[in-house]
């Protein structure tokens, strides 16, 4: 029986726990140069000094905690290990959750191969590997998003933090702060959309249907339609469209409150409300954060594909000058 668990493949990759580190014998038979801890606890530094590297990334194994943005850097110094014709060791207090979490992200990344995979392949050297449930959607988003080198940057991790943070402000009773606050239509650049939300008073656009979230029943269904007819019907079971923050609402978002209205920026017309701490929807369905228009004051339009690609709340071109005296 080996001493050290060796990851499966034509890599010298291994897996362990702190007590791996102290069979000198077999770290130095495997050609061990370099060595990634993954965990809090204060680490003895003589017991890495036999190696060329050493990385510490600090995280507990506890579901909330960030390892998902750890990935790119975690990766970077398998693979810098591996290229050096050294071995690496993964570790982490026991062997199981945050060692694992970590050389399954390095082996989606460098197979292209899903997280189920990985911890099947992972399993084949050390059977007690088991990620948490946290550490387990944070390598299902990282696949996702397609395993990228900086997913600091990516829309899906932005959206992700910002998700963590109002949880976080929902515990503590509080409204997300200001700055943390993610405007969706501030940072899509696909604005491509079927339809799109109109102000039912003063038909000002108030949202596409990009930024809708869908729960329940409340996919919309599309409808055949006129000029002034909604282009889609609405679900009959729920009485509003949840959809994320936009820019239109921040003079009301950024108050700190924790509840309030949603009105036209226009026409000034109560169309919808929102509440952090989460609120039910006719539907049954419980939705956190909340932030929402009600179907009865808003209209649902189907456009021209120019019209539907304007930012919501911008003007239409100006007609050309020789049509405007036609």
């Amino acid at each position: 029986m080996a001493l050290i668990d060796r990851v499966p493949g034509d890599v010298n990759l291994y897996i362990g726990g702190m007590f791996t580190l102290r069979r000198r014998d077999a770290l130095q038979q495997a050609n061990i140069t370099h060595v990634l801890s993954v965990l809090r606890l204060p680490l003895d530094q003589n017991l890495f000094s036999p190696f060329k590297q050493h990385m510490v990334v600090e995280v507990d194994d506890v579901d909330d905690e960030n390892l998902l943005e750890h990935f790119p850097a975690t990766n970077r110094f398998i693979q810098n290990g591996l290229d050096s014709g050294g071995g690496v060791l993964v570790h982490c207090a026991m062997g199981k959750s945050r060692s694992a979490t970590c050389v399954m992200a390095y082996l989606m990344q460098k197979h292209n191969i899903s997280p189920a995979q990985a911890l099947s392949h992972v399993r084949q050297a050390r059977s007690i590997c088991e990620p948490n449930e946290g550490f387990m959607k944070q390598l299902e988003l990282y696949g996702q998003m397609q395993m990228p080198d900086n997913v600091e940057d990516t829309p899906a991790y932005q959206r992700w933090v910002y998700l963590r943070e109002v949880e976080l402000s929902r515990a503590c009773g509080q409204a997300p702060e200001a700055e943390k606050i993610r405007f969706e239509d501030e940072h899509v650049t696909d604005a491509s959309a079927d339809f799109e939300l109109r102000c039912r008073k003063c038909r000002r656009p108030l949202a596409t249907s990009q930024y809708l979230i869908s729960h329940g029943s409340a996919t919309p269904v599309i409808e055949e339609e006129t000029e002034e007819t909604p282009a889609v019907s609405p679900s009959r079971n729920c009485a509003h469209y949840f959809l994320d923050p936009l820019s239109w609402m921040r003079p009301e978002l950024e108050q700190g409150k924790t509840e309030g209205r949603l009105e036209c920026p226009k026409c000034h017309t109560n169309v919808g409300k929102y509440a952090w701490q989460g609120m039910q929807c006719s539907c049954s369905e419980w939705m956190l954060p909340a932030i929402s228009l009600a179907k009865g004051r808003v209209d649902e339009v189907r456009k021209s594909v120019a019209e539907i690609r304007r930012p919501p709340g911008t003007a239409a071109a100006p007609p050309h000058p020789s049509r405007q005296n036609l």
